[in-house]
């Protein structure tokens, strides 16, 4: 393994769309709700407390796999990112099964791998001058950012499934765009990757946050997956503008 950090620690991975709007692992389209079950207030709190603290374990194990994977090759990091969304499979066929556990177990998996996957990136930006304020100022920013975006989609009485299906698809779109631009130079491409990632994310979190508010127990573990992946995003988008900002 190579202990050299990568020449470019703006050069990140996007990471496997969210599960599409709607999906609660079974067919068809659900919608913002749960299939017609009745959600009471206190069943709505009890998810939202599990929901929120699986999102933050996973968080911890992304943080723990970004210090183990600090001094990966790019070989290894790049393998770590295709084994995360191996595991992101494996929970679709864990919630079809009704295993709630080994979706929790894979959502942790999941988080590890993706912080091995940007470990070395991270080991580049705290390299830099200030580069730990940096990190510090993108969780930061981050933090208000799904904060704000995520209580608004929480609060709000407007289905925003319409957002979500728009969202989907212009992030796979911004994919498509991306490998692209691995092969055709596109003229201030970091810096629109980033933005245009960002306002799709946005779009993300508002959404995510009013399944939450509707979803029942069973979809637990799918919607914590989606709005780590929100967060998990905006904060390497953001720390890209940061560090692009400072070049």
């Amino acid at each position: 393994m190579s202990t050299k950090p990568p020449d470019d620690p703006h050069r990140f991975r996007t990471m496997p769309p969210p599960p599409p709007p709607g999906y609660s692992g079974t067919t068809g389209y659900a919608g913002p709700g749960t299939q017609g079950s009745v959600i009471t207030r206190a069943d709505s709190r009890a998810v939202f407390g599990q929901v929120m603290f699986m999102v933050a374990v996973t968080l911890g194990f992304v943080a723990l796999g970004a210090y183990l994977g600090r001094d990966l090759s790019s070989g290894v990091s790049f393998a770590c990112w295709g084994g995360a969304f191996l595991l992101i499979l494996g929970m679709s066929f864990s919630r079809k099964a009704g295993n709630g556990q080994l979706g929790m177990g894979l959502l942790f998996g999941v988080g590890l791998l993706l912080g091995m996957s940007v470990g070395p990136a991270m080991a580049a930006y705290a390299s830099m001058d200030g580069g730990g304020t940096m990190i510090a100022q993108a969780a930061g920013l981050t933090a208000l950012f799904v904060g704000g975006l995520g209580a608004f989609g929480y609060a709000t009485k407007r289905d925003l499934s319409a957002i979500g299906r728009m969202c989907f698809w212009a992030l796979l779109g911004l994919i498509v765009v991306g490998v692209i631009a691995m092969f055709v130079a596109i003229p201030g491409f970091p810096i629109l990757w980033s933005v245009v990632g960002l306002v799709i994310f946005a779009g993300f979190t508002m959404y995510d946050f009013q399944r939450l508010r509707m979803a029942g127990e069973d979809e637990a573990v799918m919607i914590a997956l989606s709005i780590f992946l929100d967060i998990f995003n905006a904060f390497l988008m953001i720390l890209n503008l940061l560090g692009l900002s400072r070049d």
